[in-house]
């Protein structure tokens, strides 16, 4: 009998495994032409010759990561986290308004993986290593600022990558969170199908890859997960346009519901409902769900225009007063 039980044990293993490396190597999506069907990135076009100069910091890896300071007396200290596929360049507008109206000092870090010259593009070395890396950010911020008040923001999967690390070990060193057209996950009510044109997930292969994490094998998480849809003539050679699963798994909240449960500060959710990724209308029934959430919807405002358009900074400015 026990014979028996072993051996269809060993056969369970065989197939879990089997299984979760058919779809990892073999699940894959074939290449295929580009949907024309994505985001709007001509709101993108703006003069950055405001930006300030790229600065750097330390990982506790020694790796040594890019950031902009957008100086201010303010007492306030926000940290802004950029989307998926570029890097935070795109803040420039409100950041400016923020620091320039004495709102706020705002920090704005190219996440690992990301930016002009990342060691390597699109990937990360394990799969908690963003929220590692926004933990040292803030330890350097705090040591010169140990007074400040702390929010952090982000704009789609850097508010994805936000709401993760309210859920993690170093959620409750955030004073608030504010949130433009938030990640969720893949299947939340918020989602456009994917997002809008602009994601290409390899979902088989994401799925076998899932297997393997749950019993604890990360030795393929270096495999392409997703890519992006950028159109032609908004590339610069700047943008990552593939993502590793680990990096990929690391940009999103473990489990947004658990991971909003643990939000206990002040938020901000911020969309346009021109938005082409999410739908809008779904945020504030999603995060009434879990959690005490400002809930704004901006008429017709696109993903990126809910950053960037001029529309979005009378919300922000009441917001952070509020926070004083």
């Amino acid at each position: 009998m026990f014979s028996k039980i072993f051996i269809f044990f060993l056969i369970s293993i065989a197939i879990y495994f089997g299984i979760s490396i058919v779809l990892i190597f073999f699940g894959n999506p074939k290449e295929r032409n580009a949907s024309k069907k994505t985001l709007t990135f001509k709101e993108l076009r703006f003069d950055y010759s405001g930006l300030p100069e790229i600065e750097q910091f330390q990982a506790r890896d020694g790796e040594k990561l890019s950031y902009r300071h957008y100086t201010s007396q303010s007492d306030l200290v926000v940290i802004l986290l950029h989307g998926s596929g570029w890097h935070s360049h795109y803040f420039l507008p409100l950041a400016r308004f923020m620091s320039s109206n004495g709102l706020a000092r705002v920090y704005t870090p190219d996440l690992r993986g990301h930016g002009r010259t990342p060691v390597r593009r699109g990937d990360i070395d394990y799969i908690d290593q963003l929220e590692d890396d926004l933990a040292d950010f803030i330890a350097m911020i705090q040591q010169t600022y140990p007074n400040a008040r702390l929010i952090v923001g982000g704009h789609s999967s850097g508010g994805g990558l936000a709401i993760r690390f309210a859920g993690s070990q170093y959620g409750k060193q955030v004073h608030a969170y504010m949130l433009f057209a938030p990640f969720l996950k893949y299947n939340a009510p918020t989602m456009r199908v994917n997002s809008g044109g602009w994601a290409q997930a390899y979902t088989r292969r994401i799925i076998g890859l899932t297997m393997l994490n749950n019993v604890g094998i990360h030795r393929f998480d270096y495999l392409p997960a997703i890519a992006f849809n950028m159109p032609e003539e908004f590339r610069d050679g700047t943008e990552t346009l593939v993502y590793s699963h680990r990096l990929n798994t690391a940009y999103a909240p473990r489990d947004y519901t658990k991971d909003l449960t643990a939000m206990t500060q002040p938020i901000l959710v911020v969309a346009g409902t021109a938005d082409e990724a999410f739908v809008a209308a779904q945020f504030e029934p999603v995060f009434s769900q879990y959690t005490v959430a400002q809930v704004k919807l901006l008429p017709d405002l696109s993903h990126m225009g809910v950053v960037v358009s001029p529309e979005v900074r009378p919300v922000v400015k009441q917001w952070l007063e509020d926070r004083k």
